[in-house]
């Protein structure tokens, strides 16, 4: 039996419709320092082809380390051949230079005399996929340990973050087995870069140019570069942003950054959590376990009912954007109402200064009671007159409909809803006149907003939502890492995730 190789910890998933373009997409992979690619044949109308011209792959590139699969359309792949055409593909694959072949156990369990042969040959990878759920695990695995393979894959498709932790401790739990698990979907997105970490022999990138085989995959560079998947140990603590949507959100590149910049040995992940799944997230959180997490839209005020300790500040706002565990317990605080007042006390004397206040959500509440605090003279407004009546009651003060506060003038306007929020770039709280000298809008992405474009065409002086997700971020790394942030390190980062947005 030849020596099969240790796989590096990153395969590039290919599956294109050419055998051109196969090659031609693995050969820019090479370029960018790649070298272990999964040739989804499937997905070619002549596998066969596909098959053959790894010879030639692997004669120009003898470094590189290819993993065949011929998937069959009945377990959601291409190929519409019986087992034993698919299993002649995944041996031509060999005959001609693959060193491994992945086969669903579906196909294996009826092929058992023939999975030596591939087994002699090559890493022979035994897989599950459920494109639909996570479901009870426990018998997926002994189904898998019935079917001889020199690695197991378990692949499923999370509808929530405690599904992840579920495929991840499969690997905990059977510690001698080496095992690929992995979770579909943005929901499972965290296992792509945890895996690897966790026990998992590999994770799944995307091609730098094309889109992935599965849903959850990201390019190898994000993977490498972004989340550091071959540099955490075990150890590595775990912090994230809890939002829904999240896909949006520029955090992991600015916390990831600063961990780097200070030599942290942490990851900060995108968690989607929706509004029902809340509850499930603390449950993930508590076994995984993660270590702190920012909160954004919709959980700011939900999140408070999970949490054992509430600062002041926080309580008195409704609202928490930071969470952290210390000797047990969750802490939450929130460093939006700093990301207020830093920036905007830049420009302006906020003492007594009048301010209109636009939105009444968990960050408009930090801002107020910041701004309050500051002494600024507050009228607050929004598109739900109850809502805005009821918040400006709590924290003393004017309550405006949106003619009336086009219709004055203040020193300042800060805008607290998701107005003009990527995706919905074109939207705007005011249609025509901006009253205010000096507009902030907490909205960073993208990074001008429309009303930021039309206020500095009315001559107004412009504040970017940038300058306070910056504060606040930075307030969160300080909380949970106890170290001062490296602040050029994460600005430099939020300005270049702005522009490659």
């Amino acid at each position: 039996m030849p020596l099969k190789p240790a796989l590096p910890r990153i395969c590039i998933a290919l599956g294109l419709p050419t055998v051109a373009r196969l090659l031609e997409q693995a050969r820019h992979e090479v370029e960018a320092g790649e070298s272990f690619f999964e040739f989804r044949l499937d997905y070619l109308s002549d596998p066969q082809a596909g098959a053959r011209a790894i010879r030639g792959f692997m004669a120009e590139f003898p470094d590189c380390l290819i993993l065949a699969t011929c998937r069959r359309h009945q377990n959601q792949g291409h190929f519409n051949g019986s087992v034993e055409e698919q299993v002649k593909i995944l041996e031509c694959a060999l005959d001609n230079g693959a060193r491994a072949v992945d086969l669903e156990v579906e196909s294996a369990a009826g092929i058992r005399g023939r999975l030596e042969n591939l087994r002699n040959r090559a890493t022979l990878v035994v897989s599950y996929h459920n494109f639909e759920s996570t479901p009870a695990l426990d018998a997926i695995v002994r189904k898998l340990a019935q079917v001889p393979a020199d690695a197991y894959k378990i692949v499923t498709t999370a509808r929530k973050q405690s599904d992840n932790y579920r495929v991840l401790s499969i690997a905990a739990a059977n510690p001698r087995t080496p095992m690929i698990l992995l979770s579909m979907g943005e929901t499972g997105f965290p296992t792509r870069v945890l895996s690897p970490f966790h026990g998992g022999m590999y994770t799944y990138a995307a091609p730098s140019t094309q889109e992935g085989t599965a849903g959850g995959q990201c390019p190898a560079r994000v993977l490498r570069n972004l989340y550091r998947v071959e540099k955490l140990t075990k150890s590595a603590r775990v912090y994230g942003v809890i939002a829904d949507p999240v896909r949006h959100s520029l955090s992991p590149a600015i916390h990831n950054r600063a961990l780097q910049a200070r030599r942290i040995d942490a990851v900060y992940l995108p968690f989607l959590v929706t509004p029902t799944t809340l509850k499930d997230f603390f449950v993930f959180a508590e076994h995984l376990p993660v270590a702190g997490f920012s909160v954004t839209i919709p959980h700011k005020q939900r999140v408070m009912r999970y949490l054992d300790v509430i600062d002041p500040l926080a309580r008195r706002i409704g609202a928490v954007n930071t969470v952290w565990k210390k000797q047990g317990k969750w802490r939450g605080t929130n460093t939006d109402a700093r990301g207020v007042t830093v920036p905007l006390g830049r420009r302006v004397r906020l003492a007594k200064s009048s301010v209109l206040l636009v939105g009444n959500g968990g960050a408009a509440r930090g801002a107020a009671w910041a701004l309050s605090d500051a002494g600024a003279k507050l009228s607050i407004t929004g598109r739900n007159p109850d809502r805005v009546r009821a918040f400006a009651r709590m924290c003393g003060a004017e309550a405006l409909t949106p003619q009336q506060a086009e219709r004055a003038q203040f020193d300042a306007v800060v805008h607290a809803t998701p107005l003009g929020m990527f995706p919905k770039v074109d939207d705007c709280f005011f249609h025509e006149r901006i009253p205010g000298d000096v507009v902030m809008d907490m909205v960073y992405n993208p990074a001008e907003t429309v009303l930021l474009r039309r206020a500095a065409e009315q001559g107004r002086k412009v504040i970017p939502g940038s300058e306070m997700f910056l504060e606040q971020a930075v307030a969160q790394f300080e909380i949970w890492t106890g170290e001062s942030a490296p602040r050029s390190a994460m600005e430099k980062a939020l300005t270049e995730a702005l522009a490659n947005h």
